[in-house]
Parts: C-alpha cells; structure tokens; sequence
C-alpha cells in the first residue's frame, strides 16, 4: 500500500516537515472548536452577555487577520521558522489567559492571541503544503481533512472535563495548551527556514489587480462569515433555545465535524475527477438547503440529519477554493497572506452581527441571518463556474 507521502507525491527529504504541518493544523483545529464548545461555560460563569459573547469571536477573528497580514510579511525579515514559533505562541497565552481573568477587555485580548495562532497556522500550512506536495488538490483538502480530526476531538474533551470527570472547563483549555507547546516544539526542530525569505523581483502587490483574486477572496469572505458563525455559535444556539439539552448541545459541533472530515475526504477524492468550480456549486447549494433545514425542524432526528448534511457540503468548500486559485498566489506568504486576510473580514463581522442580532431577537433569529452570507457565497461560486467555463472555450 502507498504512503500517504507517495500519494501527495512528497520528496522524501520533506516528509518530517509534511507530518509537522498536519500535526500543527491538527491543534489549530481543536482550537477553532474548543471556543465554541467552552463558550457557554465561561458565558455563565463570567455573565457574559450575547454582545460580549459575538465580541470575543470577533477578537479571536480580528487577531486571525492580524496574523495572516503579519505572517505573510514576517518570515522576509526573520525567516518562516522563527515567525511561525512567535506569533503561534498566541495560542498558549490567549487560552491561558481566559482561564484566568473574567475582565471584558481582557477576554477580547485573550481571544485576539488565539486569533493569532490560529492565522499563522493557516497562512504557514497552507503555504507549505502547496509547495512541498505535487498533488496540491488533495494535499490541501488531507489538510484540511486532519483539522477537521482536531475540530472533532476538541468538544469531546470538554465533555471529558465537565461532565465526565467534572474538574472544570478550565482543563480542557490546559490540556490544548499542551497539544500547543508540543506542536511548537516539532515546528522548533523542522526544516522550515530560519533565514528571511527572499522577496521575488517584480512586485509582490501585483496580485492586487488580479481579477481572480478578488473573486475567490469575495467567495471565501462569505464562506468565512459562515463557517466562523457556525462554529462559534452553534453549542450555544442549541442549548439556549433549548431545542436541545445541554449535554446534546455539546455534542453537535462533534456531530458537524465528523461530517467535515468525511466530506473532505470525498472531496480530495472528487476533486480530481470533476471540476472543482461544478463541485464547489454543488456544496453551496447542499450547505444553503441543510442550513434551513437545521434551523427549522424541530425533531432530534431531523436536526443531527441536518447538522450531518451541512457538515457534508460544508466540508470541502475552503480547500477546493484555494486549489482553484493560481499556483503564484499560492506560492506567495504574502498573496495567500493577503487572500486569507480579506477572507477573514467576514469572520469578524459575522459573530458580532449574529450577537448583536440575537441580543434583540432572540439566539433563533440571530443564526438564522447566516443564511444569507451563504445565499451570496452561492452566488459567487456560480460566478466562478460561468468565468471558469468561459476561461476554458476562449483557450
């Protein structure tokens, strides 16, 4: 049987650098979702407020931004390695932090560091792996693939510590910090370049009047402003609506990300046998009909039916963009850096409107405007479809 190193085609020499990234974004990955998952816990204990609760993911997304603008500029004058152990120190300080200090402003800072970490890691791994793996499609949704084990594991955890063994919530953000200091260690003894990166002549902003850019950073956006509201907000949605029951309510994030990973596994797979802009409106159209479909049955069944759907058709949809965008955007720290960043905008603004909403109307009402980034992010990718079609008869 072939390794997966055979299959991604990874040089041999690459092969401890490829499993370090996995193994970095597969911590990137418990984090995204341990948020989400201790949420409700600290929103009690810390008598957090719906608009504080949207703020804090917010400065966990603003903080994300920050680092993809920094760490596409960063390794040019200190190298990828000793940028990518900086900045990824956020993570360490800002889950630390929150299980400290029950003060707003420095909550907001907390969720800002782990912003940090988290945008290094996506702006490094991604990076990387489009450069050491020939077969980019797959290598990016394997990654991808490998978060979403992380993402999936994380809220389990939290169960571990709160309901199982009850010692706390606090725990379950201890013990990532571990998975995180073992992860920055491995980055610490890896081939990634210690020397700053050479800056390529003819203009790194030239990406800027690339016409392809903006419209997958646009469909992202979307993409992100969904994804990042979802994650955020689901446990919480649930369990203060009362649809469903605590403990239950723990559980759908876990219950979204096994689906995730099933899904980007089908589509690393799909990928290399359709076009990628035909799959991408295919999940778009699959994500928009499970979303509505979560947020208005009312029977169990039914809603872990949907949340399953709309894990399936939400899996593949960030790799398979980026393994449509160009090689020399993907080469580039600073134009994938640049791509993420605009991308990250939605991140921000959506869990704030959401709590902002929810403050007024009520968690139901707030959740249910997602459904209109993903209608426009359909849209979008429909467009990419017709610019793609059009591309392929004019060659």
């Amino acid at each position: 049987m072939k390794s997966m190193a055979t299959l991604l085609k990874v040089k041999r020499e690459d092969r401890p650098l490829m499993y370090t990234i996995y193994y970095a974004f597969f911590v990137s990955g418990m984090m995204s979702t341990l948020i989400g998952a201790l949420l409700p816990f600290m929103k009690s204990e810390y008598q957090m407020s719906y608009v504080l609760s949207g703020a804090v993911l917010s400065a966990h997304q603003i903080g994300n931004f920050s680092a993809l603008l920094i760490a596409g500029v960063l390794p040019y004058l200190i190298g990828r390695k000793r940028s990518t152990l900086t900045l990824a120190m956020g993570i360490v300080i800002g889950f630390l932090l929150i299980t400290l200090t029950a003060n707003p402003l420095l909550l907001l800072l907390a969720f800002a560091f782990t912003g940090i970490g988290r945008g290094t890691f996506s702006n490094i791994t991604n990076v990387v792996m489009s450069e050491i793996a020939e077969n980019k499609a797959a290598s990016l949704n394997l990654l991808h693939a490998v978060f979403a084990v992380g993402a999936f594991l994380a809220p389990f955890i939290a169960i571990l510590a709160t309901v199982v063994l009850n010692v706390g919530w606090r725990v379950s953000a201890w013990l990532l910090v571990a998975f995180e200091l073992i992860a920055l260690l491995f980055i610490s003894r890896s081939t990634l370049s210690s020397e700053p990166t050479k800056r390529s002549k003819g203009g790194e902003a030239s990406f800027l009047r690339s016409s392809e850019f903006w419209i997958n950073a646009a469909t992202l956006f979307f993409y992100l402003c969904n994804e990042a509201s979802i994650m955020g907000w689901l446990v919480t949605y649930f369990t203060d609506t009362g649809r469903l029951s605590p403990a239950l309510a723990q559980t759908t994030s876990s219950a979204l990300w096994i689906f995730i990973l099933v899904g980007r596994l089908l589509c690393a797979y799909l990928a290399s046998k359709m076009n990628k802009n035909l799959l991408l409106i295919i999940l778009g159209a699959l994500q928009l009909s499970f979303f509505i479909m979560m947020i208005t049955v009312d029977s169990i069944t039914l809603i872990y039916l949907s949340i399953f759907g709309f894990g399936l058709s939400m899996s593949g949809t960030y790799p398979t963009i980026l393994s449509t965008v160009d090689s020399k955007l993907t080469s580039s720290t600073i134009a994938m850096g640049s791509l993420i960043a605009v991308a990250t905008l939605g991140a921000i603004l959506m869990p704030t409107i959401v709590g902002s909403i929810a403050q007024v109307q009520g968690m139901a009402g707030g959740l249910a405007t997602i459904s209109v980034a993903i209608g426009v992010m359909l849209f979008l990718m429909i467009i990419k479809f017709i610019r793609s079609y059009r591309g392929q008869h004019i060659q």
